[in-house]
């Protein structure tokens, strides 16, 4: 990293911070200022060198799933071959309607989030797509009824 910022380096307000982005990516510096309890300049100076250092690596936007047309979630375990996550990996970034996936270390080897318009869309995917990937050997699918993200979310 530019000047050596490792985890270690983070400190209490560094850490508030990041909190508050992960609540709003897009405030303004002068309410993430306010909100983490430091001068606007304080905040500019922080927030570029977490970026700079690739603490911070972009800003995002939370959408309702179900007002984007996606209405239909579903948790996709993978077991694969030996070997194939690289291939698996590069697959994956091109399907449509994969939202996440992650290598696993477990019972499981790859678990992916899917977000697609129907169950005849998400239907496709796992059995015609995620099933035709070289290297993978079977899949396990659970349907996702409701969600709540981070810290502090509301109960369902």
């Amino acid at each position: 990293m530019a000047d050596g910022l490792d985890t270690s380096d983070l400190d209490d307000t560094d850490r508030r911070i990041l909190r508050e982005l992960l609540k709003d990516g897009r405030m303004s510096v002068r309410e993430l200022a306010e909100r983490a309890h430091i001068s606007r300049a304080h905040a500019y100076t922080r927030l570029e060198r977490l970026q700079r250092n690739g603490v911070v690596t972009g800003f995002t936007a939370r959408i309702d799933h179900d007002r984007a047309g996606l209405k239909t979630s579903a948790f996709v375990a993978m077991s694969i071959q030996q070997d194939s996550w690289r291939g698996i990996a590069e697959h994956l970034r091109r399907l449509e309607f994969v939202e996440h996936f992650s290598l696993l270390g477990g019972d499981v080897d790859v678990l992916v989030l899917l977000r697609a318009p129907d169950n005849s869309s998400l239907r496709r995917i796992v059995l015609e797509q995620l099933h035709g990937v070289p290297g993978v050997v079977s899949t396990k699918t659970w349907l996702i009824f409701d969600e709540a993200n981070g810290p502090g979310a509301k109960s369902l």
